[in-house]
């Protein structure tokens, strides 16, 4: 048995969401704050024994914030299982409580948690007159959480994520709509108290590795203490008497040392003295307090571990952090499988990113053995390490949209085929693909290299900063990567960054070329035809999907950046390739000639003679804030991701720092821009008036073209 899909609605910074899982090892990943551990507390509320009932007792915090006004809203958190167990006593559990019963025997089955207002709330707006809002409001502020019922219920056949469904079964809060059906059949049946499903499995969270030391010295949380507990209760009380007794000798030993009893009658006596025989305690003694029973000396016991090998060995508090986590966590794991040889219906492992302070060797083989059978295995993680040893149909993308936060998929509704070789470029190259907040996909190493160092010095803010990874896909072959951002799977943009390689000599066949002439010749005809199909395989497959755009350079990438103005960087570049200076002479001749054939045919024979990875190298050491963002780039930048006003008054300013450095520049246009940028952080500019302003003010400077890619 396992879990198929985990439902939430209203829970937290979940609106509606459906998390997807498979049989085997399930991955979940996300940046901060779009709700992995609320999601994992959102199972731990139906399936973990360890937490405490009361827990299941929501509250206001627990409610979506953009919901505005909680009150008459339902909490939804649903399981839904499949391949249950055929087992009897599984079947009788699933049968009276929450199976979806197909032919008497239970495949798949739901467990809800569900927390609404209890009957006489839902009864009072029941009876509201349709579109009657203040009679709504009036009724809303009466209720409170005491208003509210959790219970437990199976065989749902509804699904609540879906926005018609919960106006049809919870109310139509807008149009003031609610039903009359007190308990809809559609959201299950109500499991009988003396069926619990947490008590049928087996559910061990291993959660977050911050700060483990802490835990260790806590007997609670302690995971040696939890391992000794759970075999004690296997171990043969007859065992334990000798070791007992033997505390009971030691203890009555050590108090009938002379010096402890000399110290006994000191302080008896000295009490005396103090306060007088009437206040002083009627008898007072010194006992041992080595514990006699097994919980007790549990307790006194301690994890020593060698973790070089120089034969020193020290407590968990001298351990290197990522030492004391790989210890925890191995303990967590035994725990596990402790409770795992219990016999029970389905077994469930979920540990909360257990990357932290691991060496990346360690994340990657460790979990690329976290293999159990008849074991799901559900883990949340940052580490592109880790992540990468799953299988693409087994992850779980978090998002946030727009003030919520969804799952998604990145192989759903993908054919097999694609599924495979998506899953092959995870495989070959480690990537954050799936961990970026948006993507600019590039064919080759030197856009790779070259452009975050030119959107650094050109914007002032890195690539991170602006919340777009830069992913290298190694040809042209975008499609089969770029097909998991779709409305289906990752709702994330994605702009494509390629050439159309258009030739930039004159490529009509000559009968007096040579043959040198005639080779390139029909190579810039095969480049720009194979270039002219690039793009109408690409504008094929972005039509329609409004998550993928493609930016085309005009002919490539090293061309086009001295085309945009740069041959500068190109120039200053070439001592670090060329050491003959008549070659330099001539390549700098060229660079600079301004003629599209000539400096486009000497900087493509300049990066092949150094390596294109190389020479990007080289170049990016000589860019700066002169350097010109070519506009394809900067459409494809902001395509992928809009700036934040706060990022944009940032980039305005670094801008406004550096001209203000220049002599040529009035310092009093300087002041006055630095205004228009202040009103428009506070809002009183837009940012199309704010660029005015300074193509106004500084026409020269490239910031208000480039920016205008954002507006």
């Amino acid at each position: 048995m396992h879990i198929s899909s985990l439902r939430l609605v209203n829970y937290r910074n979940f609106a509606a969401a459906n998390v997807h899982f498979k049989k085997g090892i399930n991955t979940v990943i996300g940046e901060n704050g779009t709700g992995k551990t609320n999601l994992f507390r959102a199972m731990r509320l139906l399936l973990d024994d360890d937490m405490l009932r009361m827990a299941r007792r929501l509250d206001q915090s627990d409610f979506h914030r953009g919901l505005g006004e909680w009150r008459g809203h339902w909490i939804v958190i649903g399981l839904e299982f499949e391949e249950v167990s055929q087992d009897e006593a599984v079947q009788a559990l699933f049968l009276h409580g929450t199976g979806n019963v197909e032919e008497e025997e239970v495949g798949r089955a739901t467990y809800s948690l569900i927390f609404r207002p209890n009957t006489a709330i839902r009864l009072r707006l029941s009876q509201l007159d349709e579109g009657d809002h203040e009679g709504l409001a009036q009724l809303r502020r009466t209720i409170t959480l005491d208003d509210y019922d959790a219970m437990f219920t199976g065989k749902s056949t509804a699904d609540l994520t879906d926005p018609e469904q919960y106006r049809a079964i919870v109310g139509d809060f807008e149009a003031v709509r609610f039903p009359t059906e007190m308990e809809p059949p559609e959201i299950g049946a109500r499991a009988p108290k003396i069926l619990s499903i947490e008590k049928e499995v087996s559910f061990t969270f291993i959660q977050a590795l911050r700060d483990v030391v802490t835990d260790f010295q806590n007997n609670r949380t302690n995971p040696l203490l939890t391992l000794l507990r759970s075999k004690s209760g296997q171990i043969d009380q007859a065992a334990l008497e000798p070791i007992t007794a033997m505390v009971g000798d030691l203890n009555t030993a050590i108090e009938r040392l002379d010096d402890v009893g000399t110290i006994r009658g000191d302080i008896r006596q000295t009490i005396r003295d103090a306060a007088g025989e009437t206040y002083s305690p009627a008898d007072l003694w010194v006992r041992s307090g080595v514990p006699n029973d097994a919980e007790k000396l549990f307790q006194s016991l301690r994890l020593f571990v060698g973790e070089n090998h120089d034969g020193h060995e020290g407590a968990i508090h001298e351990l290197s952090l990522g030492g004391a986590n790989l210890i925890y966590l191995t303990l967590k794991l035994l725990h596990f499988r402790y409770q795992k040889e219990k016999q029970v219906c389905a077994n469930f492992l979920v540990i909360e990113e257990p990357e932290a302070h691991i060496h990346t060797h360690i994340q990657k083989t460790l979990f690329d053995r976290l293999k159990y059978p008849d074991t799901q295995v559900i883990y949340s993680t940052h580490s592109s390490h880790i992540s990468e040893v799953s299988n693409v149909e087994n992850v779980n993308v978090l998002g946030r949209m727009e003030g919520r936060c969804e799952a998604y998929q990145p192989a759903a509704n993908l054919p097999p085929d694609e599924v495979r070789g998506l899953q092959r470029y995870m495989d070959a190259v480690r990537s954050n693909l799936l961990f970026a907040k948006s993507v600019v996909m590039v064919e080759g190493d030197a856009e790779e290299i070259l452009l975050p160092a030119l959107v650094k010095e050109v914007l002032g803010v890195s690539l991170d900063e602006l919340g777009i990874s830069l992913i290298n896909i190694g040809s042209t072959g975008f499609e089969n990567v770029a097909v998991v951002f779709h409305e289906e799977r990752l709702k994330k943009r994605c702009a494509i960054i390629t050439d159309l390689d258009a030739a930039f000599i004159d490529t009509v066949a000559n009968p007096l070329d040579d043959e040198p002439t005639k080779k390139a010749k029909d190579k810039a005809r095969r480049s720009h035809e194979a270039g002219q199909g690039r793009k109408i395989r690409l504008d094929g497959f972005a039509a329609g999907n409004p998550w993928v755009t493609v930016h085309y350079a005009p002919h490539t990438f090293e061309v086009d950046f001295i085309a945009a103005g740069n041959h500068r960087p190109v120039v200053a570049a070439l001592p670090d390739v060329y050491s003959d200076p008549g070659t330099i002479a001539a390549a700098t001749e060229d660079l600079q000639s301004g003629n599209l054939t000539h400096y486009g045919r000497r900087v493509l024979a300049v990066a092949k003679y150094a390596g294109k990875g190389w020479f990007a190298i080289q170049v990016a050491k000589k860019i700066d804030a002169n350097t010109a963002l070519p506009d394809y780039v900067a459409e494809a930048l902001f395509t992928a991701h809009r700036p934040t006003p706060a990022i944009v008054a940032s980039i305005m300013r670094y801008r406004l720092d550096l001209l203000q450095k220049s002599d040529l520049v009035d310092p009093q246009a300087v002041a006055v821009m630095r205004d228009h940028v202040g009103r428009y952080s506070d809002g009183e500019l837009d940012l199309p008036a704010l660029l005015g302003e300074m193509n106004a003010a500084f026409p020269a400077d490239q910031i208000g073209r480039v920016l205008n890619h954002a507006t």
